[in-house]
């Protein structure tokens, strides 16, 4: 693929930051058995692991003992959570949120048990979980996405996903054409999205059609990894909404 697809030059200008650069998936602590995490697994495939010392931390016990603990907090949650690395990779996921996406079919690189943001950005079942997906789930994401490829277009990860952006047409148009005039309109919240309220569609059919308040957090301990852990905070069942397919992003003219 030619470098002027993925060249600094074309990633739209959002406003000044500071966001995490992406890194290989963390797998924290062991999952319990039954319930490993993707992460997790690509950990337990890693020949330089034993399962013993999983990577990302330092040989500390107390450290260890913390994460360890925050995980069952979040496990805890009745609504859906999810544990980040700075590559939107799962390191942990909670059985709220395994249950709000269980319903999506395989994808060989966007599962939303794996890359958060791969899932919202490839997966085609993104859709049918995130209502209204373009405008407040696939160009926030893509905002974000922009200003950490911005910040270093190097980093382990974001590469990878600036080639599949380029290898979609409409999904590149948007990201170097829509994408800089939606930032210019929406201005900070674009890229600082807790508290956010949006939408999605729980599997569940007593809950439906919902809407959500994102919670943002990153507590210091995790903090020094890059982590940040994001909830759902699922709020009343709105009524059933008519539910419109997509042709192309709308922040892109059709031809």
């Amino acid at each position: 693929m030619a470098e002027e697809l993925v060249a600094k030059e074309s990633v739209p200008k959002v406003p000044a930051a500071h966001a995490p650069v992406a890194g290989r998936p963390f797998a924290l602590v062991q999952e319990p058995p039954g319930r490993q995490t993707a992460a997790g697994e690509r950990a337990a495939d890693d020949p330089a692991t034993d399962g013993t010392q999983p990577p990302g931390l330092p040989d500390d016990p107390e450290i260890r003992a913390y994460v360890h603990d925050y995980f069952a907090m979040t496990d805890a949650l009745p609504f859906p959570s999810v544990v980040l690395d700075p590559g939107w990779g799962v390191a942990h996921s909670n059985p709220a949120y395994d249950a709000l996406f269980g319903g999506v079919g395989p994808h060989p690189t966007a599962m939303p048990d794996d890359n958060f943001l791969r899932f919202v950005l490839f997966h085609p079942d993104a859709a049918s979980v995130l209502a209204e997906h373009e405008t407040t789930w696939c160009l926030p994401l893509l905002a974000q996405f922009a200003e950490a490829y911005a910040d270093d277009e190097s980093a382990p990860g974001l590469q990878d996903i600036r080639r599949e952006i380029a290898d979609d047409p409409i999904m590149d148009a948007a990201f170097r054409l829509g994408l800089p005039h939606w930032i210019e309109a929406v201005g900070d919240a674009a890229v600082h999205h807790d508290g956010a309220v949006r939408h999605v569609r729980h599997p569940d059919p007593e809950r439906g059609r919902t809407s959500c308040r994102l919670i943002s957090e990153s507590p210091r301990t995790l903090r020094q990894f890059g982590l940040r852990r994001l909830t759902l905070v699922l709020r009343e069942t709105e009524p059933p909404a008519v539910r419109r397919g997509r042709a192309h992003l709308s922040v892109v003219p059709a031809r």
